[in-house]
């Protein structure tokens, strides 16, 4: 493999991992427990239990009895159970500590490329599960933690909904009194989905990074980004490769039939070959700051409402090259419209301008398709029980503009007293090819990711609505 192949390869994975699946790791001060304790662990032991204790086998038999299937049930961290199954078909997850307090907190993870596996860690604290560190605290303060499976990968809200909130009346029916529920980026927005939807199934919530305004401001910076890119690359070595029609993916995500490319790979690669060009114009435009790169970088960024930057742009053009079939299936037709859009370009001249609003690619919206996002979901603000959002200033998937936005709508409600709002500094990482840096998706540290839990979990237990300055 020759070297532009292999870093495109390397490229290809560490994308791969930066999806809206983010990752956040943390460690955790525990709360005092709402209620005493239940003991489900064996006689202290210096061996790690090999088998589920009685008490433990019979929390596994009431899962069964409840109408779980394939149920299995393992010894867990600390002498805690792990127990797995499938609520509906939909595979779930939940770890259950030695001295369950009662309580739960579930995770609901973010958007998934088209294609990818659905399936959820059997163990909800192990690192990977994209809330290690959110999942792993609460285990550790006596809480259940667990996930659910979604049943399609890509666009997700309404079967995570439905999933989630299977799994949380699942808890409740175990022995859970309250439970919480937490999410990241598309995760965040499933957050408010259940929250606001069933207001009275939980105790708090947690969104990180999350859409939590909605979905058609947001796909509406990603077309207008991907229409501009495409108009703006034409004939260039910069334009994407693939399909050009911006409402259409530009590259399938899973091998084609007779081909034994494993899916992980054939999905890496077909990041690279999208990725490799936007890196390269960026790498460009560093290069010669006063060059058509440059230019062109400055344009897309400005008309899509993204940081001028690589990871701003690429990320968000990747997220809608491979993902905009999926998305049209999934909300019944087209999000987003720019017919007698009037784009406003920087460095353009007047007749410039002109040529690009007449060249560039128009399409209208589906009523059904904007229904649909605005079911699942659009913040209404209305919901009843605490709200903790965590965001960094810069994001370069999901814009900072979507917690002001929720912001916005929970004030037109008169719901202030029940959302808090944390705002961290945007971080910026090496990106492995090109020689370019760029800002991180989700881009929290452990101590940030503990401290939105416990600012949640304590307003709840405490009835102490956190200062707003807590996370920083």
């Amino acid at each position: 493999m020759n070297p532009i192949a292999r870093r495109a390869r390397g490229m290809a994975m560490t994308l791969l991992t930066m999806t809206l699946i983010s990752a956040c790791s943390a460690t955790h001060q525990a709360v005092t427990p709402a209620r005493p304790a239940v003991d489900t662990s064996a006689t202290t032991s210096a061996k790690a239990p090999t088998e589920p204790t009685s008490a433990q086998r019979a929390l596994a038999a009431r899962a069964a009895a409840l109408g779980a299937t394939e149920v299995s049930a393992v010894p867990g961290p600390e002498g805690g159970l792990l127990l797995g199954g499938k609520l509906g078909g939909d595979q779930f997850a939940v770890a259950i500590p030695a001295r369950w307090n009662h309580d739960a907190l579930l995770y609901a993870h973010g958007y998934s490329t088209p294609g990818s596996p659905v399936n959820v860690l059997d163990d909800p604290t192990a690192p990977g599960t994209g809330a290690t560190g959110v999942l792993k605290a609460a285990y550790d303060a006596g809480l259940a933690a667990g996930h659910s499976a979604y049943a399609k990968a890509g666009m997700g809200v309404e079967t995570a909904t439905v999933n989630t909130l299977r799994l949380r009346d699942f808890l409740v029916r175990l022995g859970a009194d309250k439970v919480y529920v937490s999410g990241s980026s598309m995760g965040g927005n499933i957050v408010l989905s259940l929250l606001e939807q069933y207001p009275q199934a939980f105790a708090g919530g947690l969104a990180m990074c999350g859409v939590t305004e909605g979905w058609e401001p947001l796909f509406a910076q990603l077309f207008d980004m991907r229409v501009a890119w495409n108009q703006l690359t034409r004939g260039t070595p910069y334009a994407l490769p693939g399909e050009q029609d911006a409402l259409r993916t530009a590259l399938p995500t899973v091998p084609p039939p007779g081909d034994a490319t494993d899916p992980e790979q054939f999905r890496g690669t077909q990041m690279a070959r999208l990725a490799t060009p936007v890196l390269a114009l960026f790498k460009a435009a560093q290069e010669r700051p006063d060059g058509p790169e440059a230019r062109i970088a400055r344009q897309v960024a400005a008309i899509g409402g993204f940081e001028n930057e690589p990871a701003s742009v690429a990320y968000p053009l990747l997220t809608l090259a491979l993902g905009a079939d999926d998305l049209r299936q999934t909300m019944g037709g087209q999000l987003y419209g720019n017919r007698g859009k009037v784009y406003r370009v920087p460095d353009m001249s007047a007749k410039e301008l002109a040529v690009f609003n007449r060249q560039v690619q128009r399409f209208g919206a589906d009523p059904a398709a904007i229904a649909y996002a605005r079911r699942w979901h659009q913040a209404t603000g209305r919901f009843q029980v605490p709200l903790v959002t965590l965001h960094n200033r810069i994001d370069s998937l999901v814009p900072y503009a979507q917690s002001l936005g929720l912001g916005r709508i929970v004030h037109q409600a008169g719901n202030d007293a029940r959302l808090v709002q944390f705002t961290v500094p945007g971080v910026k990482a090496p990106l492995p090819i090109g020689g370019v840096v760029g800002y991180t998706h989700c881009g929290f540290d452990p101590a940030q990711t503990v401290a939105a839990w416990n600012a949640l979990h304590t307003w709840v237990e405490r009835g102490v609505r956190p200062a707003g300055d807590l996370v920083h």
